[in-house]
């Protein structure tokens, strides 16, 4: 279904004629909730003017001082991260500012059979090493067993960390996370950062007190905190937080940093994805991040971490390399996976509005992948489990009615599962393969009293409509002002009536490429991914002169090193 949203048009005339905006632009930002006085913040956001005292948030200062102790005292520090790219960012961000203050950390990213989070191994061996700090990013908020023995070890431990909270906290030095249930909220748009914003914020008070405390002086320079907000735009894009706020700002000057080559990890990746323009938040969620992914799910978890905190280019190169090698495994094994899981679902009746599938011989590392597909695929939200020999692991995603964090927190508080944690649209859990047609039922119910018993329409927002020939490469230019894209400011989406197809064929892995023309005369080209075999592509290029309207995004395409335009089509219709 297609929903062309309605705007305030006297607001956005407005706004147009303070800021000499095309309309088109002034009406989607008004769609965007954007006020008149915020459009410069919007369209241009500074971190200094959204990022507050980093000591509002809860646990903050202490923190903060406890580090800046360890950095002057070149007290043993270790830190465990996530596997996953906000995992691998928030942990780098860490490890790159403490090695710039003068003290090199000790990392620890967990392979996937290790289990999510820190573990009692990682603990013992870094009480073994002497480690005095113990930080975790990106994980251990509701570590309470593991956290309060590395405690009990001597270590004072401070998590770092964005997931959902429970009313219960571990019981250690401090616990920052923005989505504590005691936090005031005074910046709501706090509680959107990804791990990785959280830990760069934590750097930018840590970064304070070792400057009035005198540490920058006889010598020491002061780390420009600034140089590592690519890796902050990179996992803030990856772990599909709201582009908003705070978090907006973390993007749109991470990619300006980026674009200055000055990381050998990711100057590495970009080059051998082939990216040859200055990257976009589409490069970063769609193509760099699978890519560090990638070592999480099939490879060597740490290999992610490891490459962007790389200093040396040639061995930059060799292990972006591995990486690629990693993503093109990834893709077979979660090729293999989806039309598994496919086939169990379409060919067993559903007793409950979930996709709820597992089995015996699937990667655990794909299967997050895996439920996005499939809840893309059924417009419901999807639990995907590999059954191990000891546990069964799960991923999860949502749809925007279905909170996953607060389903699998009371899913671990009635006893089925035997971990788990995540945000409102994705997460990961562990449970017994006894209890597995318990979660089910428990899961089903649960969703069936969010949203009944039958799935829903998916709608299309459909931000403006306009001919073929409006379709302009300025167009184009004047919608990239609204970027970064992501969640919480999706790239607009734009209808264009009454087009006809001609010159469609088959391209790549089950793309169409076509041409698209107007009455008036307007011809642009245009491309649909991944729909050989579905509606879409057997319209496209079945088509003999009928008449559409199509749904998608338009674009520069620099393909070739030509700048022109063309149109991302979505979804179409007969007319």
């Amino acid at each position: 279904m297609w929903k062309v949203a309605g705007t305030d048009e006297r607001t956005a005339e407005l706004m147009m004629q303070k800021y000499n905006l095309p309309y088109l632009i002034a009406k989607i930002l008004v769609m965007r909730g954007v006020g008149v006085d915020e459009v410069p913040g919007f369209l241009d956001p500074k971190i200094q003017g959204l990022m507050p005292n980093p000591f509002v948030l809860k646990d903050m200062e202490k923190a903060a001082r406890r580090i800046a102790l360890a950095v002057r005292e070149s007290q043993k520090i270790a830190v465990i991260g996530d596997y996953d790219v906000d995992g691998a960012t928030s942990s780098s961000v860490l490890r790159l500012y403490l090695r710039a203050a003068g003290n090199e950390p000790e990392v620890h990213i967990p392979e996937r059979d290790e289990g999510y989070g820190p573990s009692r191994k990682a603990v013992d061996d870094f009480k073994a090493q002497g480690v005095q700090l113990l930080i975790t990013s990106d994980c251990g908020t509701t570590a309470f067993e593991v956290l309060e023995y590395a405690a009990g070890q001597g270590m004072d431990v401070i998590v770092l960390d964005h997931h959902e909270a429970e009313t219960k906290l571990p019981q250690v030095y401090a616990v920052v996370n923005p989505k504590r249930l005691d936090e005031d909220n005074s910046y709501p748009y706090l509680r959107f950062m990804a791990a990785v914003g959280v830990v760069f914020m934590t750097m930018v008070a840590v970064n304070r007190e070792l400057r009035e405390s005198g540490w920058f002086t006889g010598g020491r320079s002061e780390p420009n905190l600034m140089q590592w907000l690519d890796l902050v735009a990179l996992g803030t894009v990856c772990d599909v937080v709201p582009l908003k706020g705070l978090n907006r700002a973390y993007v749109r000057q991470g990619l300006k940093i980026m674009a200055n080559r000055s990381n050998p990890g990711l100057t590495a990746l970009i080059d051998k994805a082939g990216i040859s323009e200055a990257p976009t938040a589409f490069h970063l969620g769609y193509v760099l991040g699978p890519r560090i992914n990638a070592c999480g799910r099939v490879g060597e978890s740490q290999m992610g971490h490891q490459l962007l905190c790389l200093s040396d280019g040639y061995q930059a190169e060799l292990l972006a390399d591995k990486l690629n090698e990693f993503n093109v495994q990834r893709k077979d094994i979660e090729a293999y996976v989806l039309m598994s899981a496919i086939e169990t679902l379409e060919g067993t009746p559903q007793s409950y509005p979930i996709a709820f599938v597992s089995g015996h011989d699937w990667h655990q590392g794909v299967i997050g992948i895996v439920a996005g597909k499939l809840k893309e695929r059924y417009n419901l939200p999807a639990f995907v489990m590999s059954i191990e020999a000891d546990e069964v692991k799960g991923s999860a995603r949502s749809i925007p009615q279905v909170d996953l964090g607060a389903l699998i927190i009371a899913a671990k508080e009635k006893g089925i599962l035997t971990k788990g944690g995540g945000h409102t649209m994705a997460a990961g859990f562990s449970l017994n393969e006894d209890k597995i047609e318990e979660f089910r039922k428990f899961a089903g119910e649960y969703v069936i009293e969010k949203i009944g018993g039958e799935a829903i329409t998916p709608v299309i927002e459909v931000d403006a409509s306009l001919d073929a020939a409006g379709a302009t490469l300025e167009l184009a230019e004047s919608l990239a002002q609204l970027e970064p894209f992501g969640a919480g400011n999706s790239e607009p989406k734009l209808l264009l009536t009454n087009v006809r197809v001609s010159k469609a064929s088959l391209i790549g892995v089950g793309h169409v490429r076509c041409v698209l023309t107007s009455a008036n005369g307007g011809s642009l080209k245009a491309i649909a991914f991944r729909v050989a075999d579905n509606e879409i592509g057997q319209a496209l290029l079945k088509s003999k002169g009928e008449v559409f309207d199509v749904v998608g995004q338009l674009r520069k395409d620099t393909w070739g090193g030509r700048v022109s335009v063309q149109f991302l089509i979505e979804d179409m219709r007969r007319v």
